[in-house]
C-alpha cells in the first residue's frame, strides 16, 4: 500500500522526524491560500501522485510544466497548481499516459546546505532492516547503484534495539557530517529507522534527505509502501489509501480476495499459487507472447472468487486469449471446472480459452469441462499451454 508525500509527511512528524511545514491543495485558490499561509519568501508546489521522479517529470497538457517547481509568491504558486491539477504528470515510474494529478502539496523552502539519500528497505537475504545512505542525493539510486555503487552505504539494525548512535556516526564519517549536522543526523536515523518498523512499512525513502544551512537534518520529500498484509494492525494508516491512485481492477480483484497485477500484453493468465503464475508468464514470454496480467487465484479459491477473476480478466479489450494454468492441491481441479462453467454462462467467453489442468480430482475435471458446452483449447504441459494460448492470441 502506497500513501502520498503529504501523508508520509504527517506520519514523520508524529514521529519525531523533521519536516518542512506545508499544505495540501485541490485547486489554484487553495495553493494561493496556503502560500500566503506559510509566509516564506519562497515555496514549492508538488504535484502528489504515487510515481517517483516527478520533479523531472511534465504534463502531458502543459509539456512546460514539471511535477515540482518552486514558486516566489501567491500568484505563482495558483499558477503551477492550475497546470497541475486535473492533468496527468508523466514519469520516469508512470508510464507513457502518466497518472492524473488531483492535488499539490504547497511547501515551504528551505536554506540547503547539502542533497542526501536515504531509504530503508527489509534485507531478506539477512532477515533484517537496511539503511542506505548516499552522498548523491536528488539523484535516481538506481542509477547511483549502477554507475557507482561505492556511494551506498548500508547498515543493517536489529528490529527490537533501533539503529544505534556508533552506526550514525560511522555513516557521517563515510560522508564527511561533523558537529551540528552529526547530532541532528543522530537523532533523524534513528527516529526514522524506528518508524520503518512501528508501521511495518516495505519501503522508505527521503530523497532528497538535505541539511540545511543551520546543520539541521531535514525530509525534503516521503516515499512509503507499507506492508498489506500488517494493515490490519493499522487501521489508521489503511484509511490513507487513495483508491484514485490504484488500478481499478487490481481494487476489484483484491475486494474478493484475488491477488492481480495488471500488465500491458494481451494474454490473461489465472493461475494457482504464485510461484506458478510467475512461471506460467515466464512461459508465455518465452513463447513469444506477452502476459495480460499476473493472478493467484490462491490455494482456497471458491467458485465465486473464480468467477469473479474471470469477470476481471476479459473486461480488459486488450485481452486476446486467456490461459487457465491449474495444478490442483488444495484448490481442486474440479472447483476450477465448475467456476469455468459457470463463468461461461454468466460472464460469456468472446476470445479463445486455453486450460491445462492437473493435481488434485483432475480426471473429474476435465470430465466436467468435456460434458459441458463451454469451448476450451486442451493442453497437456505448461510448454504446450503456452505455444497453444501465443497461437490463439494471433501472436
Amino acid at each position: 500500500m502506497k500513501i502520498h508525500e503529504y501523508q508520509a509527511k504527517e506520519l514523520f512528524r508524529a514521529a519525531g522526524v523533521p519536516v518542512l511545514q506545508g499544505m495540501v491543495a485541490r485547486n489554484a485558490d487553495e495553493a494561493k491560500d496556503a502560500y500566503n499561509k506559510l509566509g516564506g519568501a519562497i515555496a514549492v508546489v508538488k504535484a502528489q501522485i504515487h510515481a517517483g521522479g516527478r520533479g523531472k517529470g511534465t504534463v502531458t497538457e502543459k509539456p512546460e510544466q514539471h511535477g515540482v517547481e518552486l514558486v516566489k509568491s501567491a500568484d505563482d504558486a495558483a499558477r503551477v497548481a492550475e497546470n497541475l491539477l486535473g492533468n496527468h504528470l508523466v514519469t520516469i515510474q508512470t508510464g507513457p499516459e502518466g497518472q492524473r494529478v488531483n492535488q499539490v502539496f504547497v511547501e515551504s523552502g528551505c536554506n540547503i546546505a547539502r542533497e542526501l539519500y536515504l531509504g530503508i528497505v527489509l534485507d531478506r537475504a539477512v532477515s533484517l532492516p537496511v539503511l542506505m545512505v548516499s552522498t548523491e542525493g536528488g539523484m535516481e539510486i538506481e542509477k547511483v547503484a549502477e554507475e557507482t555503487p561505492e556511494k551506498i552505504l548500508k547498515e543493517h539494525f536489529d528490529p527490537h534495539v533501533g539503529l544505534e548512535s556508533y552506526q550514525v556516526r560511522k555513516l557521517c564519517k563515510a560522508m564527511g557530517i561533523s558537529g551540528k549536522a552529526a547530532r541532528s543526523a543522530d537523532l533523524f536515523m534513528k527516529k526514522i529507522c524506528q518508524l520503518y518498523v512501528d508501521l511495518d512499512c516495505a519501503l522508505l525513502e527521503v530523497n532528497p534527505l538535505v541539511i540545511t544551512g543551520d546543520d539541521e537534518m531535514i525530509a525534503l520529500d516521503a516515499k512509503v509502501t507499507f506492508d498489506d498484509n500488517a494493515m490490519f494492525r493499522h487501521k489508521d494508516i489503511a484509511e490513507l489509501r487513495d483508491d484514485a491512485e490504484e488500478e481499478p481492477s487490481e481494487l476489484r480483484a483484491a475486494a474478493s480476495g484475488l491477488s492481480f497485477v495488471k500488465l500491458d500484453g494481451n494474454i490473461a493468465c489465472l493461475v494457482n499459487g504464485a510461484g506458478l503464475a510467475m512461471s506460467t508468464m515466464d512461459i508465455i514470454k518465452h513463447h513469444g507472447g506477452e502476459p495480460a496480467n499476473f493472478l493467484d487465484v490462491g490455494g482456497g479459491a471458491n467458485k465465486d472468487q473464480v468467477t469473479e477473476a474471470f469477470r476481471i480478466l476479459l473486461a480488459d479489450p486488450h485481452v486476446k486469449a486467456v490461459l487457465v494454468n491449474i495444478f490442483g492441491g488444495i484448490a481442486r481441479c474440479t472447483t476450477i471446472a465448475d467456476a469455468l462453467i459457470a463463468a461461461s454462462k454468466e460472464v460469456g467467453f468472446n476470445v479463445p480459452l486455453v486450460v491445462r489442468l492437473e493435481g488434485t480430482e483432475v480426471e473429474e475435471g476435465r470430465r466436467m469441462l468435456e460434458e459441458s458446452d463451454v469451448e476450451i483449447i486442451n493442453a497437456v504441459g505448461l510448454t504446450d499451454a503456452a505455444k497453444k494460448v501465443v497461437e490463439a492470441a494471433g501472436v
